[in-house]
């Protein structure tokens, strides 16, 4: 019975921004406040207390036995990359709500539970990411979000008013760690260790953080008819050699876990007619070895120096984000890995390349993460897929490590 209440609401779930080209439930847009009012009701229905803090996360408790306890907390987010999948975030939220219906229906346990939807986790709508669990961290960077924007323009400050939210008092969000004793989240891999490996959970020891550049080249627009190779300063060319040295530079520290990617290049004028005379590029570099990310970085930086000075384009680089890769807690990952194997699952321990929530909220409380499989490793993508029966052992897990850190 509980499966199908599962599947059926992560399809429900997947009709908020859905098109035939994948799911678009970006931060603070109307999709994803569909979709957080429903979890909410469920929440609701379920028996759970509900709220939404100063920044808009959504918060659901189940209180315990002891008057003042610590919660034991879970959940994940409902924004999804543009033409995303079903899983990515959802499966966290749902599965939360899930183990939490289980064991309030098995009793009261010592510690309240609580489990959390928490907003902008992804990073593609104003170019931050885990904005809500960083806010109720205390770690929100009100000065700099204050001039984010979307591709359409929108201001971020004015995308949070349209949902009664004031960033002038998102800090009020902040929570402090004597309130948590512990939070897990479960999440689909990203990645296809699992699924070759035949294996049912992973036990994530370590979070890869992310480090995020806007590099800015700036060459002379010209007619591209008339104007000789040789006189040229392409911006593109230019930024089309920092690419190609991004991936050299990560290839060279991929042996240390290490991973940057170029996602996003834009150009001016952008007309086949016409010497690109400006461009930028988002660059996104992630890893668990902090020194191997201070080693890219710093080669990247000596690379586009070079690259700008032999082509005659200036360069110009700003750091967005400079996170730490993130351990999980000793008793935590032990915690999930002895809830795996006691209900007779596989598990491997593991690092989780991709950035979450689990990340943040490990900085006020010990954290920890359970992955489940998904096909082919694919997220982010239409195609994205986790299997009902790996839904479920995720579920069983997390619900019995829940169980036992609020017992």
């Amino acid at each position: 019975m509980e499966k199908e209440w599962v599947m059926a609401t992560l399809e429900h779930l997947a009709e908020f921004g859905a098109s035939e080209r994948g799911i678009t439930r970006l931060a603070f847009d109307t999709a994803e406040r569909q979709a957080r009012e429903y979890i909410e009701e469920e929440m609701r229905q379920a028996g759970l207390s509900v709220r939404r803090d100063a920044f808009g996360n959504v918060i659901g408790r189940m209180e315990g036995a002891e008057s003042g306890a610590p919660a034991v907390v879970t959940g994940s987010h409902l924004d999804t990359v543009p033409e995303g999948g079903k899983y990515d975030g959802a499966v966290g939220v749902v599965g939360a709500l899930s183990a939490i219906r289980q064991l309030k229906a098995a009793g009261p346990l010592t510690h309240p539970l609580e489990m959390i939807i928490f907003a902008a986790e992804e990073s593609s709508r104003f170019g931050y990411g885990t904005m809500g669990s960083k806010a109720m961290i205390g770690m929100a960077n009100i000065a700099a979000w204050s001039k984010a924007q979307d591709q359409a323009g929108v201001l971020f400050p004015a995308a949070l008013a349209a949902q009664d939210i004031d960033l002038n008092k998102v800090k009020e969000a902040a929570r402090q760690g004597e309130e948590i004793k512990a939070f897990v989240e479960l999440h689909i891999e990203q990645g296809p260790v699992l699924e070759r490996a035949e294996i049912n959970i992973g036990v994530v020891e370590a979070i890869a953080a992310p480090t995020r550049l806007r590099i800015t080249v700036e060459g002379t627009p010209a007619h591209s008819g008339t104007t000789p190779m040789e006189d040229r300063q392409d911006a593109l060319v230019s930024a089309a050699m920092i690419i190609l040295a991004v991936q050299e530079i990560a290839l060279d520290e991929s042996y240390r876990g290490t991973v940057g990617t170029v996602g996003i290049v834009k150009v001016l004028p952008n007309v086949m007619n016409v010497v690109p005379g400006w461009v930028e590029m988002g660059v996104d570099i992630r890893g668990v070895d902090h020194e191997s990310i201070i080693d890219t970085i710093q080669e990247i930086k000596d690379a586009v120096s070079t690259i700008a000075d032999g082509q005659e384009t200036p360069v110009s680089i700003v750091v967005l984000t400079s996170d730490k890769p993130v351990p999980l807690h000793p008793e935590i990952v032990d915690t999930v890995e002895a809830a795996s194997r006691s209900l007779n699952l596989s598990c491997r321990r593991m690092n989780s390349g991709a950035g979450h929530d689990a990340m943040n909220m490990a900085h006020i409380a010990p954290a920890g993460m359970i992955f489940i499989p998904c096909r082919a490793g694919i997220s982010h993508n239409p195609d994205e897929y986790a299997a009902p029966d790996d839904i479920m052992n995720g579920i069983a897990v997390l619900s019995e490590t829940l169980r036992q850190l609020a017992r």
